[in-house]
């Protein structure tokens, strides 16, 4: 089976667009996703990378053009949605949890959509508990846990894998060593995974 890991930081707009699509495609395409979250912000700040700080035009455009590919994907977002969220650490210490708990793809998308179609930003209440209590995990011990030495230990381990082998940014997808960023890049990914 074809494998692809994703590499993505819930707090970037257009992995919203993947996130929701990605199920899809595995199911489809009968590939393999493995879903790696990680602190994009971390990534950004250390490598002088913030693509939307004080760039109103470019900010317009990124929300128009998440719209425009939304509508391609049969996607109702809200536009714009509330960014940049404050809990971005705290929604990817959560999806750090879900990855050894094995429920990192439900919670992603639950926390997303609630994020983009309801606009209650991840990381922060209600969206927190709300995509938690979807996906039958307790809050409580999901946020106790999610905020552990362990799990802070692994989204920055994560994290620093991710710039080890070249991730700038979310989404980002890794077939054999080749990188592939942005939502775009997704079929460039898959096709590179079934060259042979």
């Amino acid at each position: 089976m074809v494998k692809i890991e994703f590499w993505y930081s819930i707090g970037s707009t257009y992995s919203y667009l993947t996130v929701m699509r990605l199920p899809e495609v595995e199911r489809a395409l009968g590939v393999e996703i493995r879903w790696r979250p990680f602190n994009v912000r971390r990534v950004m700040i250390e490598q002088n990378n913030i693509p939307f700080k004080d760039k109103p035009v470019k900010t317009a455009y990124m929300w128009r053009d998440i719209e425009r590919r939304a509508g391609r994907y049969g996607l109702s977002p809200q536009i714009p949605a509330p960014y940049p969220i404050p809990g971005l650490v705290l929604a990817n210490q959560i999806a750090a949890l879900g990855v050894e708990e094995g429920w990192v793809s439900d919670y992603t998308r639950a926390t997303y959509r609630r994020w983009f179609e309801r606009g209650e930003p991840a990381g922060e209440e209600p969206n927190l508990t709300g995509s938690l209590e979807e996906i039958g995990c307790d809050p409580n011990r999901v946020l106790a846990a999610a905020q552990s030495e362990r799990i802070i230990d692994a989204l920055a381990q994560a994290t620093d894998e991710a710039m080890e082998i070249g991730v700038f940014g979310s989404p980002t997808f890794v077939v054999d060593g080749e990188v592939f960023w942005g939502d775009d890049r997704l079929e460039d990914a898959l096709l590179w995974a079934n060259r042979n």
